[in-house]
């Protein structure tokens, strides 16, 4: 398959190439393609589920229920040790 792609597009897959991410043009539009079907198969459930726990965070930041970075990384630290302990 051949495609003539726009300036525009080849200018946005030149920058995903100067990244070094990519071997080639055929692996950004891939990648590209890949995720467009990955967000395009999410359920409605899967989104509605996103959509509560965004919904959730911002009711936490607006009631200033919100911590720093250091506090964060400790207690994804904990969380974490607990999660490797069950396994």
């Amino acid at each position: 398959m051949q495609l003539n792609v726009p300036p525009d597009l080849e200018a946005l897959v030149q920058k995903r190439l100067a990244t070094g991410a990519f071997a080639d043009a055929e692996d950004v539009i891939r990648r590209a393609l890949e995720t467009l079907e990955a967000e395009e198969s999410w359920t409605g459930e899967e989104r509605h589920a996103l959509d509560e726990k965004i919904d959730r965070a911002l009711v936490q930041v607006a009631a200033g229920q919100v911590f720093g970075p250091e506090e964060a990384r400790r207690k994804l630290a904990a969380l974490r040790e607990a999660h490797l302990k069950k396994i």
